[in-house]
Order: structure tokens, then sequence, then C-alpha cells
């Protein structure tokens, strides 16, 4: 059975920073390409952040290009969001997601498998 399960959130000020982390079993975790979403309060998900499965390339949306970054340790099946500089418009429920390939996509219908997210809020 698919699982992945997202922790590192909390409740931070602005210009400070987290590192999600997203731990994935039940599946070849290193075949796949990954993605970090988010759902802020009232809004539908984006894909902030994705990587191949082998990490040799990765996507950013424009809104957090220079302040994240997305990276993967595939002997730990684990996937990472560092996030520095963050803003209040940050603030979301993060989540992380499997594709379905080896390559990224930028569609969310192509992350079949979503773990259950973890918040994240940025007030001062």
């Amino acid at each position: 059975q698919e699982k992945l399960v997202e922790s590192g959130g909390g409740l931070v000020q602005p210009g400070g920073s987290l590192k999600l982390s997203c731990v994935a079993s039940g599946f070849n975790f290193d075949i796949y390409a990954m993605g970090w979403f988010r759902r802020p309060p009232g809004k539908a998900s984006e894909l902030v952040a994705a990587i191949t499965s082998n990490a040799d390339n990765s996507y950013y949306t424009d809104a957090v290009k220079g302040r994240f970054t997305i990276t993967r340790d595939n002997d730990l099946n684990t996937l990472y969001l560092e996030m520095n500089d963050l803003r209040p418009e940050d603030t979301a429920l993060y989540s992380c997601a499997s594709g379905q390939g080896p390559l990224f996509s930028l569609a969310p219908h192509s992350y079949p498998n979503w773990g259950q997210g973890t918040q994240v809020t940025v007030t001062s």
C-alpha cells in the first residue's frame, strides 16, 4: 500500500525557514518523480516544486524560485522541501505526491498518490 507521510510544518515568522520531509513507503520511491503541492486557505492546490526520480532536474513555481529547494534521498525514501525567506503568502497545507514515472509533470492529475499534508503558517 502506497503511503506518503509529511512532517516539518509549523508556525514561523516572516523571513524564517522550515524544512519539510515526506517519507514514502509501499512503492519503489526511486523510480518516480515527486512533487510538493500547497493549498492556501480557500484556494485550490498548486504545484510548488517537482523533481525527477534521479534528481537530475527540478521545477519551481515562480513564486518560490530562489527561496525553496526540493531534494530527495532515494536511499531513505524521503523527499524534502527546504523553505527560506518565508512570507505570509506561503501559508498553506503542504502535501507531497508521487508521479506516474521518472519525469515530473506540471499537471496535478499526474500525481495519483498524495500524503495528508503538513500545515505551514507564516505570521508575525
